[in-house]
């Protein structure tokens, strides 16, 4: 008889392996922070190097930027592991993929939300963002990437089987995005223009606190069905 680890030891375990695989993977860390930084210093000389214009602007291009950094490395979420079979064996042995779809995630934010939210000062300062737009640009930041990181593995869980699945993990998770791109943006717009912005924050912290609970359960459905087929 096959006697599975306690949950906490099998969630250490998950989590040392995914930490292990992404940084022998260092190009998977750094692709979303280099096109984040990259696509920001062309803006100013596509559009205007006016301190005024980029500052209207702001909000709303970091957002987008964050929601497309996210998406570049969703693909691979469980891709790896259904490729080399390790998925159907944690499938078949008992273990949960709940807690697999957890670890996977947050490992996914911790290389690619986190690493974008600590550059949100220097972010703000290449876009001239006014001081007032700092703080709730860094918390937005926080809670909605989390979002992103979690609501996204919905969709990588529904296209692991597929070959090319990225156009169709796209298609799917973008509408579940325009939420925390509208409130994200719109907190740091109102600090901007001197309104009140913790409602939108509220309202990003229970969209995380959703996600937090369907998400991993949506996901671990998905995958069970994209392995029986």
């Amino acid at each position: 008889m096959i006697v599975l680890p306690d949950l906490a030891t099998l969630f250490t375990a998950s989590l040392k392996r995914e930490l292990l695989l992404a940084f022998r993977n260092r190009g998977d860390i750094a692709n979303p922070a280099i096109f984040f930084l990259s696509v920001l210093v062309f803006v100013p000389l596509g559009i205007s190097p006016e301190a005024k214009t980029l500052a209207a602007i702001a909000p709303g291009m970091i957002w987008i930027l964050a929601l497309l950094a996210t998406l570049l490395s969703l693909d691979r979420l469980f891709k790896g592991d259904y490729d080399d079979g390790s998925l159907e064996q944690m499938a078949v042995s008992g273990q949960s993929l709940y807690w697999l779809v957890m670890v996977k995630t947050l490992v996914h934010w911790l290389i690619t939300g986190l690493p974008l939210t600590l550059l949100a000062p220097v972010l703000g300062i290449m876009m001239s963002l006014p001081v007032a737009g700092y703080v709730p640009l860094i918390f937005s930041l926080l809670l909605g990437t989390a979002s992103l990181s979690l609501i996204g593995s919905i969709g990588a869980a529904l296209t692991v089987a597929l070959r090319r699945g990225g156009l169709l993990l796209s298609l799917i998770i973008m509408p579940l995005y325009v939420p925390v791109l509208i409130f994200g943006s719109g907190a740091v717009r109102n600090a901007i223009d001197g309104f009140a912005y913790q409602g939108q924050m509220a309202v990003l912290g229970a969209y995380l606190a959703g996600a937090l609970l369907l998400s991993p359960l949506a996901a671990s459905g998905a995958l069970r069905v994209g392995l029986h087929h």
